[in-house]
């Protein structure tokens, strides 16, 4: 039986070894991609603006910052970190400060203004009971419309939608939304090497233990019980 116990034993730390050796294997990775998405935020050079204060501002007030972040939380349901919004470390490379220049050029947009001028030649367009003609230039403030949200039988609404929720647009949302993910990817990526070096640790501390047990104590194998001996015949 002891002998049992000590391969038993021997094979859990092998184990054990084999997931510390995955986690360490996870953490270069996970370190590789941190020191890429740091590259490539240094490379952008994207910053956060803050006030003399330490606090997160927008065009240069802190309501507009308030808005952006409750728009974040709120309507988002994005849990922010508020530890990695840092007036020490303003380059955007974690995923909150990510996803809050997302919301921040969200949030511009959704309450922006454009104008809009029809192309000359155009026929004249009747829609709810409004004429518009070749020419006509119309200031259209946008009221928190997302790309679907815009009436495109409108004239004037069809063509504030491009001009508003341009190429550039989408395609810094799409840009930050990918490093958004980067960093929550690498953060889980941290939380998985964590939980294996765990299991590791209890594998090799479970197997050392019964190695140790087994042969620390002596471990006897009970006698069968002898037989009664039996009675002569008369």
């Amino acid at each position: 039986m002891g002998a049992r116990l000590k391969k038993l034993g021997l094979v859990l730390a092998a184990l054990g070894v084999i997931f510390i050796a995955g986690a360490g294997f996870a953490v270069i990775k996970v370190n590789q991609g941190s020191a890429s998405l740091e590259a490539f935020a240094a490379e952008q050079n994207v910053t956060l603006s803050y006030n003399d204060d330490g606090q997160l501002v927008d065009r240069g007030e802190t309501a507009g910052a308030d808005a952006i972040l409750s728009m974040l939380k709120d309507d988002w349901k994005y849990p922010v970190n508020m530890s990695e919004l840092d007036p020490n470390d303003p380059l955007v490379n974690t995923g909150t400060e990510y996803m809050y220049q997302m919301a921040t050029i969200t949030y511009h947009t959704l309450h922006g203004s454009t104008k809009v001028t029809l192309p000359e030649g155009s026929d004249d367009t009747v829609y709810n009971g409004k004429t518009y003609s070749a020419g006509d230039t119309v200031e259209f403030q946008n009221d928190g419309r997302y790309w679907t949200g815009f009436d495109r039988s409108n004239p004037i609404e069809g063509a504030a939608r491009g001009q508003l929720w341009s190429g550039t647009v989408h395609g810094l949302i799409g840009e930050l939304g990918v490093g958004a993910v980067t960093a929550s990817t690498l953060q889980l990526g941290l939380g998985v090497a964590a939980f294996m070096g765990g299991v590791g640790a209890t594998l090799v501390l479970a197997g050392l233990g019964l190695v140790w047990a087994a042969g620390a104590t002596p471990i006897t194998e009970a006698k069968p019980a002898a037989k009664p001996a039996a009675k002569a015949k008369k």
